[in-house]
């Protein structure tokens, strides 16, 4: 009889956590929506920021900014957590722009820098053709030709044909929601949180 009252407890502390879980994601996927409605020019240019909780200028960005931003409306700041990593264990990231040290005002605006982080830090997922696979709240890296890399989170929303979830991200037109999941090649597939 005990040994059943703990493991209907256990049952119940995991179901808990798991639906804790989801909200997180289904949160996370509002917040990225919700940076659509802002005017945002992509712009690339280095700025110097604060630190902890920078930000560039509210009306400009890249596709990195969408996932920064959507995270530090949950208050999660990735700045400081993929800079603390980097500081770290700044071997366990690429080394493509050739810099001996840590960079807090543009690390963390790099994609290849997220994808390590999420890869230490967040479940890597698998990366497949099916819509089904790619849940709201998931992050979603892709290679656009050559060296350009690309990321973008798993919307709520449905595509028209309701097979897949629309994307936010900032390919160029500004924090955008496109049905555009399969357009480039995928390279990375995460779900993160802290």
């Amino acid at each position: 009889m005990k040994k059943q009252k703990i493991l209907a407890l256990l049952f119940f502390i995991h179901c808990c956590f798991m639906f804790g879980q989801e909200l997180f994601y289904e949160k996370l996927a509002d917040s990225a929506y919700i940076l659509t409605k802002d005017k945002v020019i992509y712009d690339p240019s280095y700025f110097s920021i604060s630190y902890p909780n920078g930000d560039i200028p509210a009306a400009k960005g890249v596709c990195a900014d969408v996932i920064i931003r959507a995270y530090r409306k949950l208050n999660i700041d990735l700045q400081k957590e993929v800079h603390e990593d980097m500081r770290a264990n700044f071997k366990a990231y690429p080394k493509i722009w050739g810099l001996k040290r840590t960079d807090k005002n543009i690390d963390h605006r790099r994609v290849p820098n997220l994808m390590v982080f999420f890869e230490r830090f967040g479940k890597t997922k698998p990366i497949s053709n099916k819509g089904e696979d790619y849940q709201p709240g998931d992050i979603v890296c892709w290679n656009l030709g050559g060296a350009i890399t690309h990321i973008g989170l798993v919307s709520n929303q449905k595509s028209s044909d309701r097979k897949r979830y629309l994307i936010v991200h900032n390919i160029g037109a500004g924090q955008v929601l496109q049905d555009c999941l399969f357009d480039y090649k995928i390279i990375g597939h995460y779900r993160y949180s802290k």
